[in-house]
């Protein structure tokens, strides 16, 4: 009998399979002593796991590029963090084995991390993910992991690690359901850039019994339990209809009745750019650099290094728009060279703009750089700065651009609150907004954009987070300059459709999501997506929002 579930959707299409589940996670090893003459021996064969399991999560980052690559990276550096493993030296010299060691010093720190209740404890997953994969090779058991399969099947999960999410065939793998994370999580990001439909922080998934025919509708967040065949027609010919409608949207982004909304990509590097250019991008919205420095957290990329991966981008959009962010580090980003290592709660701390006024060099090479890389090249070069707070963080960054020689127009990111109520004031030293709606959501409802808890709070339909991004729109009309969107926001066709009517005057999101967002904003006229923003904002809930301005849209 045909039931319905509901989680939360995060990645546009629809799949019909089988379920498979994925790899239980890693046993606990048991709890023995081992003389002490074998010490030197256990600390041997742990040290060696770390390395293999770092090298392995590398090498899976190299294969998947982009995003993924960067993601995967840092899970590396996780498993070799030298205090997790000078904790797991002083296990095993007093008598325990590599592997209980291995988990033990790494529970201890996931305990302290879930327990501080800050932005850090959003990498509990990834911390898991490590710990069980480093187990894994110590006892000689199978990884934990995506499951072997001839036949196509929908992926059902606790979570799933980045380390997973980045290598799923698509070919195989036609849709994933998880019961945590929240639509800002790795997990919904990298599904997003593979094109896999996939729902998230649906209690019970891992209820849905193997070999069960589920129907996952990514759009809505709905799942079909056993569908019925005129269910299947109804979602396959939905889903027909919309490829359809993808292939015949071509062009830059515009309403109707021809409103220019550009469309632009989010990217991490060079490896982004031919996803980006071959959906039609208008340019680059959000170019993230801190995949750069992520390679070597002990010290920057050189001049040199930074000017070869900004040209590489640059020169793939001639006439286009590129948006470079500088290095966002901090929080669940941390560099050695950069960050402080001790803070409660770094995502409240010095990350972001704040890094890196304190060390202005780091800046001052990233902007040189910059400068470099755009010279003689046909290309509208702006340059932003995230974690901006006010006219005061505004006016530093701006002042730091122009000593640089940096010809560019500098952008603040509104990611704050603060940042939104005080736009007009910011706009006096800078000559662009763009709204980063994942982490605006995060500080404006007090809800960590990793926990799958409170996702409904990081839904971007809420319409106190619609509040925010309308007055900063406001702002930036008065002051006759732009505001743009970047967050995940931006990939939902029907809240890009509000969003413009918001006022946002650019929407710039994962490549795989553009072809969506182009076909949809065609259909409608400006007036219309005025009228659905209007309705949305006189919602209470997120779901009334969605539904109010779906209702304005559909002419009902």
């Amino acid at each position: 009998m045909e039931t319905t579930l509901r989680g939360v959707g995060v990645s546009h299409g629809v799949a019909i399979g089988e379920v498979r589940h994925m790899g239980t996670a890693v046993l606990e090893p048991p709890a023995k002593q081992i003389p002490a003459e074998e010490a030197e021996r256990e600390q041997g064969r742990a040290r060696q796991a770390v390395e293999a399991v770092a090298a392995d999560l590398i090498a899976r980052g190299n294969l998947a590029g982009g995003e993924a690559q960067a993601v995967l990276e840092a899970q590396a550096m996780i498993a070799q963090d030298p205090e997790l493993m000078s904790d797991v030296d002083r296990r095993v010299t007093v008598g325990s084995t590599a592997e209980r060691a291995v988990y033990d010093a790494f529970s201890h720190y996931r305990e302290l991390l879930a327990g501080a209740g800050e932005y850090m404890a959003g990498r509990v997953a990834d911390l898991d993910d490590v710990r069980n994969r480093i187990v894994a090779r110590l006892l000689g058991v199978p990884m934990p992991g995506v499951p072997d399969s001839d036949q196509p099947y929908v992926l059902i999960a606790r979570d799933l690690a980045p380390a997973d999410t980045a290598l799923l065939d698509p070919a195989l793998v036609l849709g994933f359901v998880t019961e945590e994370g929240g639509p800002t999580s790795h997990s919904a990001i990298l599904a997003r850039a593979l094109g896999v439909p996939a729902v998230v922080a649906l209690p019970g998934a891992g209820e849905l019994a193997e070999g069960t025919v589920v129907a996952v509708d990514g759009s809505t967040g709905e799942i079909f339990v056993d569908p019925s065949t005129e269910k299947r027609e109804q979602l396959e010919a939905a889903a027909a209809e919309r490829k359809a409608a993808l292939a015949a949207s071509t062009g830059p982004g515009a309403t109707s009745d021809g409103h220019k909304v550009p469309l632009l990509a989010n990217v991490g590097g060079p490896a982004d750019v031919p996803a980006a250019v071959e959906a039609g991008a208008e340019g680059v919205g959000l170019f993230r650099t801190e995949f750069l420095f992520l390679d070597d957290s002990t010290k920057a990329p050189s001049e040199e290094k930074q000017v070869e991966a900004y040209r590489k981008v640059l020169e793939a959009f001639p006439e286009g728009r590129v948006v470079v962010r500088v290095l966002d580090a901090g929080a669940d980003k941390p560099l050695d060279f950069l960050t402080p290592a001790d803070e409660p709660n770094p995502a409240l701390g010095v990350r972001g703009l704040r890094s890196l006024l304190d060390h202005p060099e780091v800046l001052r090479t990233q902007l040189t750089a910059l400068a470099k890389a755009a010279e003689g090249l046909p290309v509208y070069l702006e340059v932003m700065a995230p974690m901006v707070a006010d006219r005061t963080d505004a006016k530093a960054f701006a002042d730091a651009c122009r000593e640089a020689g940096l010809q560019a127009k500098f952008g603040a990111m509104v990611e704050i609150p603060s940042a939104a109520l005080r736009a007009r004031s910011i706009l006096q030293e800078v000559e662009f907004l763009s709204l980063g709606t994942n982490d605006l959501a995060q500080y404006a409802f007090a809800a960590d954009r990793q926990v799958g808890a409170v996702s409904r709070l990081q839904d971007p339909w809420q319409p106190a987070l619609l509040d925010l991004v309308a007055l900063s729109a406001e702002a930036a009309k008065a002051e006759g300059k732009s505001c743009g969107v970047c967050g995940e926001a931006a990939s939902d066709p029907l809240l890009a459709c509000v969003l413009t009517g918001l006022g946002v005057t650019s929407l710039s999101m994962g490549a795989a999501s553009i072809p969506y967002v182009r076909a949809t904003l065609g259909k409608y006229t400006l007036a219309q997506c005025e009228r659905a923003a209007s309705a949305a904002r006189a919602a209470d809930t997120a779901e009334e929002a969605r539904k109010a301005a779906q209702a304005v849209l559909s002419g009902e």
